[in-house]
């Protein structure tokens, strides 16, 4: 049996690379400073916990793949994982610390599609409702997933709430939507 563990993410800020301070920007002119200080540091207690449940799973983390939100496939995951973990990006040093607990980072998504949301982006395009391209992205990352995670193998999908990833899967591929769910039946 394929499991997969879904993990709906907030993005930090340094996720935004060299948008953040435009969005930084954004979010304070339309709520000022401090809920942009408690946003910074709800975001900040969110990844030290999920971190935490992440790396104390009761599992052979050798039989872990990791599906990143905008991870593309390209030969170099690893590498992409350990220089963002380096700069400080609170997702990529958990996937890092994965690795080196065994786990596998897999590359997710179809690069031409991330350079379209990215030149969407630029134009000031951000998504904030599902529409075609992330439908496209989806499909993909779910085609992904089925054809990359073994029987007996378990995949920790973590991806941002606007993703509707896991209706797109396979139905021989259990999904979990919850850390305890995941604890109880390993």
């Amino acid at each position: 049996m394929r499991k997969l563990l879904y993990i709906p993410i907030v993005h930090a800020p340094e996720d935004f690379g060299s948008h953040l301070a435009e969005v930084k920007s954004q979010y304070i002119a339309r709520h000022g400073l401090p809920k942009w200080r408690d946003h910074t540091e709800t975001l900040d207690k969110f990844w030290r916990e999920l971190s935490e449940a992440l790396l104390t799973l009761p599992v052979d983390y050798t039989k872990v793949n990791v599906y990143q939100d905008s991870l593309p496939v390209c030969g170099r995951e690893l590498e992409i994982v350990e220089k963002l973990a380096r700069d400080g990006n609170r997702n990529y040093q958990l996937l890092f610390k994965l690795v080196k607990k065994g786990a596998t980072v897999m590359g997710s998504e179809d690069p031409s599609l991330l350079i379209e949301e990215r030149d969407r982006i630029a134009r000031q395009h951000v998504a904030n409702s599902y529409d075609d391209l992330m439908g496209r992205r989806d499909e993909y990352i779910a085609q992904r997933i089925a054809s990359t995670l073994k029987d007996e193998e378990i995949g920790l999908l973590l991806m941002g709430a606007l993703h509707r990833v896991v209706e797109r899967l396979p139905k021989d591929i259990q999904v979990y939507k919850s850390l305890n769910d995941v604890k109880e039946k390993t």
